[in-house]
């Protein structure tokens, strides 16, 4: 299903739903951030996705993280909240998203590299390489403070 993410954009449509979603900051050895290139809106993301009824979110965070880039992971931290009515989805079926996502840090303990049917890529990204990248402004916030070590999760 197609999307189009609206920031802080006064044309946006007004939401009509909100899903808990949740996004994990995982690194390799080399200090790589481990995103997914997305089908839905071709840009470069954290993995990550909406919870599932029933479901805890540290558990959605891993389940996701497996899904979409074949690794397997245990969530190590918080990095933050980020819930901006600013920011919306609008999906081709007439959804439109608030933003309500829960970023976590997390630790790579196994599988491999692999795509899915929401990641037509998945790499490590050097920190330094990240501005070569289409990264929604939400999500390149999410991935720098996941990368700050910052002493108090965001509360956004």
């Amino acid at each position: 299903m197609a999307r189009v993410d609206y920031f802080n954009d006064p044309n946006a449509p007004e939401a009509n739903s909100i899903v808990p979603s949740v996004t994990a900051v995982a690194r390799d050895e080399a200090g790589g951030v481990l995103l997914i290139h997305k089908t839905d809106n071709d840009l470069w993301a954290l993995p990550g996705g909406g919870v599932d009824v029933g479901e805890a979110v540290a558990d959605a965070a891993v389940r996701e993280t497996k899904e979409e880039t074949g690794f397997d992971v245990e969530v190590t931290g918080l990095v933050g909240l980020y819930t901006n009515p600013g920011h919306v989805m609008a999906y081709d079926d007439g959804e439109v998203r608030q933003q309500f996502s829960i970023c976590f840090t997390a630790r790579i303990i196994g599988g491999e590299l692999r795509t899915s049917s929401e990641s037509k890529e998945v790499a490590f990204v050097a920190p330094d390489d990240l501005d070569g990248l289409n990264i929604h402004p939400s999500m390149r916030m999410r991935i720098d403070h996941g990368l700050a070590n910052r002493p108090q999760p965001y509360i956004g």
